[in-house]
């Protein structure tokens, strides 16, 4: 019952639960595990009471009477029942009693040789693997117990990308475990110097981060960076690589990310050899990648498999479509409603023909357009597939049509909103595509009030805060503002791969491919 109570103290607390020893309250004393088998059945009997899935057999170990213990959903139970039971039943055979620490290491490794497995002397440590998915023998008349990994392997298989889906490239994506994630990273860089380092975030969920770099090529100032705004995370639970971003975001405040985050490994294994730090997260599929620049946010990896000129045109439509869906809106306003100068005279009659009738002023005719699809938007996400198809083509077909022949709105505005719509969708990540979304409101406001002025204020305060935004003390800008000639080989148009042999200046000094080949060598040899 103490250490039940220890452990609820402990999550009251937020305790980062890295290895066992942290269920103990500071100066509180471990208590071993006794050697009589009755009294350790009955302490761990408390403790996991109330817990449907907890399971415990009397078992022979070699001549020992023993005691098993798991919880049957964080483990395989397939493997406990043909393998961990039969390979006991076996060992019974031989009868050979255990006395001593030193039985119990020499039954380890003649009964299970090729296992992950931990001593455990103390009755927090039988907690801590319990709840980490081990199963834990205990042995009558010695206070050792012995804990076996058995966790289960229930994992989604490796499919292809549904959020950034490429034509030409590799076709698979991250998946929920953590194991997976790290080998397809490994699979694709096969460097000595790349590092995994795993941390445990989250007092309740005890959640596995898992801190990737290459050590020869990222910046140590920067992976510090990283490692000390994930130790400082102070919270119950993680459940998805999106709460990392939130909790380490240089700007929370900010419309636009700070941190970029993929489910594809060849993105990811790319941002590694340019020196960046990928956060992998147990649960997700997302992969957090940083520092990042704005660039980094119209660049998808099928730039380097197609040629320099299809690659080079397509990230220009990117740029593009991000300004027509930041700006169209705002444009048609200061347009119609300020600046009919500016307008092409058969132009201009066509939208005063298209609107008349309409009852409403232009700004209020857009606000309605853009918050109806926006709620189009999100209902053709949130319900399920068959269904969400079907509102799409009601949504775009049915209403607008529907709205243009009431007279509500004008046709010309359906075209606009349907433009910006499609602009918007171009951006390769999500999160990205959101900030023209959000800004986009501001800048159609500002504009009803001062025209096209009032569009020019609304880009210029925005390109100050930008200017202003840091990704780990990196410029968001970067390499436009500040500008860096060497680095303009892969920013607005993508030049021939030969061409593109050093990393981001901005990332680090060391930036030639032969310094990262000279590294690699020493370090293989090491």
């Amino acid at each position: 019952m103490r250490i039940y109570k220890q452990i609820m103290k402990a999550k009251r607390a937020k305790q980062k639960m890295n290895t066992p020893n942290d269920l103990l309250e500071r100066g509180e004393p471990s208590k071993e595990l006794s050697h009589f088998l009755v009294d350790n059945e009955a302490t761990f009997n408390v403790i996991f009471a109330e817990n449907f899935d907890y399971y415990h057999k009397r078992v022979y170990v070699g001549g020992n009477d023993g005691l098993i213990l798991y919880l049957k959903s964080m483990v395989d139970t397939k493997s406990v029942s043909e393998y961990l039971m039969e390979t006991l039943a076996e060992a019974y055979q031989g009868k050979k009693t255990i006395h001593s620490e030193e039985d119990v290491q020499r039954f380890q490794k003649k009964i299970f040789p090729s296992s992950d497995y931990a001593l455990v002397q103390y009755e927090h440590e039988v907690v801590w693997y319990v709840l980490s998915g081990y199963c834990v023998i205990l042995i009558e008349g010695v206070s050792k117990g012995l804990a076996i990994n058995s966790t289960t392997n229930e994992k989604r298989a490796i499919e292809q990308s549904n959020t950034q889906t490429i034509i030409r490239g590799p076709k698979d994506s991250f998946t929920e475990a953590l194991p997976t994630n790290i080998s397809l990273i490994r699979r694709k860089i096969k460097n000595p110097h790349l590092i995994c380092e795993k941390v445990i975030v989250g007092s309740d969920t005890q959640t596995a981060v898992c801190i990737t770099y290459l050590k020869n090529i990222a910046d140590p100032k920067i992976v510090e960076e990283v490692k000390k705004r994930i130790n400082e995370i102070d919270i119950h639970g993680i459940f998805d690589s999106g709460n990392i971003e939130e909790l380490i975001n240089d700007d929370m405040y900010s419309p636009f990310p700070t941190i970029y985050h993929t489910d594809r490994p060849d993105t990811t294994s790319t941002k590694l050899i340019d020196g960046k730090i990928a956060i992998v997260v147990d649960g997700s599929p997302f992969v957090l990648i940083m520092p990042v620049v704005l660039n980094d946010f119209f660049q998808v990896s099928e730039d380097y498999y197609q040629g320099i000129f299809i690659g080079s045109f397509t990230r220009s439509i990117r740029y593009l479509s991000f300004m027509i869906a930041l700006i169209l809106p705002s444009m048609y306003i200061g347009l119609t409603t300020f600046h009919q100068q500016l307008i092409p005279t058969n132009l201009a009659f066509n939208l005063q023909a298209q609107r008349e009738g309409v009852p409403f002023p232009a700004v209020v005719e857009l606000l309605m357009m853009e918050i109806t699809f926006e709620i189009l938007r999100e209902a053709g996400v949130r319900m399920p597939r068959a269904v969400g198809q079907a509102i799409s083509i009601v949504g775009t077909l049915v209403i607008g049509q529907a709205a243009v022949e009431a007279g509500v709105v004008s046709s010309f505005l359906v075209i606009v909103v349907a433009l910006t719509a499609m602009a918007g969708f171009v951006s390769p990540i999500y999160s990205f595509a959101n900030s023209a979304r959000l800004l986009r409101f501001g800048l159609i406001l500002i504009t009803a009030v001062l025209g096209l002025y009032g569009t020019l204020l609304g880009i210029i305060m925005i390109l100050a805060h930008l200017a202003s935004l840091r990704s780990f003390s990196v410029p968001y800008l970067a390499p436009m503002g500040p500008f860096i000639l060497e680095d303009q080989t892969d920013t607005l148009l993508r030049l021939p791969l030969k061409m593109l042999n050093r990393k981001p200046s901005y990332l680090s000094k060391r930036a030639t491919d032969e310094q990262r080949k000279a590294d690699s060598k020493e370090g293989g040899k090491s």
